[in-house]
């Protein structure tokens, strides 16, 4: 994994620095145990300007979820633990996503899906997921919420936290979104006694955070729209929304419609690729993936020609706002796109790493200035 001009190696425990010229190791910590394995995890950077009672918090952190439900906090440069919490021995948890606008982070659990055997016996599975809610800066918890189809209906199939919202996902292939901070109404500390938890202390093991967030009747909808696989992004000032209707003659094109007290205005402008060539085809030059680096504004575009022959790659950077072809990185090793495939563009960095079967390869590349 790469973030942040740092390669993790080994589940995390082995860490290389991309800093100079050539990666080095910032620490290699012992093998963890099975149990102890690390599912996925969010880089943790503090804003400069805040306070912070704790001078830890103010360091670069991996915030790392386990296989047996611990939430830890590690030094970004040490690997040192700083702090943990245990969060459920009901629930099992396995994804981070970040909220960055609202300074939180949210852990979900794996999906409860309808058995064969269950529906045959008549038994309705209505939780679908819990998600554990978590501010940052300094790392507290707001609490768990249980996403149960009694209340948000039956077709609802996942959930994510973005902008301040509850996104609901659902399997007519729509998304609904509601206000978070109306869900929320009875906040835990950790490190305090809860009576949810009988006086027991939140985040200490075995009793871990309460389901302190109850969800008995459906929020409001601040509004839905029909999107191509459950995906819309919200954003900008003011705010707006970008999406693929789930049409077939759609399929390439992305709507941007404008939010107004949030409420979904009737003029969107559509925006369509200017290449659309199949994936599989080796004669064409083909666009397979886009990075942006928001420091130097650039984008770098990974291109594979089928005219060479052997699966090679290029990376074209182009300027974001003119488009203008800068600089092409011809790749050193092949692009097989049968393979599982990732680029990182930052700063002076691009790192390719390639996935075969259950081994992973990683190149590093670093730009330096062309003499004229």
């Amino acid at each position: 994994m790469y973030e942040n001009c740092k390669l993790y190696f080994e589940n995390y425990q082995h860490c290389y620095s991309c800093v100079h010229a050539e990666p080095q190791i910032l620490y290699k910590l012992p093998t963890r145990s099975k149990q102890e394995k690390i599912e996925d995890t969010l880089m943790c950077h503090s804003p400069v300007e805040k306070s912070l009672s704790s001078p830890s918090d103010h360091k670069p952190s991996l915030l790392a979820l386990t296989a047996n439900n611990w939430l830890i906090r590690l030094s970004a440069e040490t690997g040192e633990e700083l702090q943990r919490v245990y969060l459920s021995p009901n629930y099992k948890f396995r994804y981070l996503g970040w909220d960055v606008s609202q300074e939180t982070f949210y852990v979900k659990s794996v999906q409860n899906k309808e058995t064969p055997l269950a529906r045959q016996a008549g038994i309705t599975q209505n939780t679908v997921m819990h998600i554990a809610i978590f501010h940052v800066f300094p790392l507290d918890v707001i609490g768990i919420m249980e996403i149960n189809k009694k209340v948000f209906g039956n077709g609802v199939i996942g959930a994510d936290l973005v902008q301040g919202v509850l996104a609901l996902y659902y399997s007519n292939k729509s998304v609904k979104m509601y206000s978070f901070e109306h869900i929320v109404q009875r906040k835990v500390t950790l490190g305090k006694q809860s009576p949810l938890l009988g006086g027991k202390t939140v985040g200490d093991a075995p009793f871990g955070i309460p389901l302190n967030i109850q969800i008995t009747d459906c929020p409001p909808v601040l509004f839905k729209v029909s999107c191509a696989e459950n995906s819309v992004q919200i954003g900008g000032n003011p705010w707006h929304y970008i999406y693929t209707p789930p049409r077939k003659k759609d399929e390439g094109t992305y709507h941007i419609c404008s939010l107004k007290d949030v409420t979904v205005t009737s003029s969107g402008r559509t925006v369509k690729r200017r290449f659309q060539q199949l994936d599989d085809d080796p004669s064409q030059k083909t666009f397979r993936m886009v990075e942006y680096e928001d420091e130097l504004d650039l984008l770098a575009i990974v291109v594979t020609n089928g005219e060479e022959g052997e699966g090679r790659a290029c990376i074209q950077l182009h300027d974001n706002q003119t488009g203008q072809l800068l600089r092409t990185i011809d790749l050193i090793e092949t692009w097989d796109e049968t393979n599982k495939n990732e680029v990182f563009f930052d700063k002076d960095t691009i790192v390719h790493i390639e996935q075969k079967n259950a081994k992973f390869c990683c190149h590093v590349y670093k730009l330096f200035t062309t003499k004229t």
